[in-house]
């Protein structure tokens, strides 16, 4: 296999992912908002920023699929953002906040997958 073909199917697999995360998470954040899914001491921002993400996970991933360079710096977005709210997630525990353990490691593999979904990215344009 090439270079260009080993980078577009990275991007490809990169894409695929993007998009199959990003349909589970809008799916189960959806549910919860609409009070089909019970998920105990959910902190309201966290959720509504995953699952308006997972939005932003499919775009992103439609243009990894495609190949598209906007894909990139969507991705290193979404990745930023990500970070952020799981600071902002800290804090709220810091002060006491009420709050899942399955939210810390939803946030840790939301990071992980973006953190490298964006790498692949930034390689691929790169011509790396």
């Amino acid at each position: 296999m090439d270079l260009m073909n080993k980078r577009g199917s990275l991007l490809r697999v990169a894409g695929g992912v993007a998009i199959g995360f990003g349909c589970l998470t809008v799916a189960s954040g959806g549910a919860t908002l609409l009070g089909g899914l019970e998920m105990g001491a959910v902190v309201a921002f966290v959720l509504w920023f995953n699952t308006l993400a997972g939005l932003a996970y499919i775009l992103a991933g439609f243009g990894l699929w495609q190949a598209r360079r906007w894909a990139y710096p969507l991705s290193l977005g979404i990745f930023a953002a990500t970070l952020l709210v799981f600071a902002g997630f800290g804090q709220h525990v810091f002060q006491g906040g009420a709050f899942e353990m399955r939210t810390v490691f939803a946030m840790a593999l939301r990071s992980a997958v973006w953190g490298t979904i964006a790498l692949v990215a930034r390689q691929a344009f790169s011509g790396r």
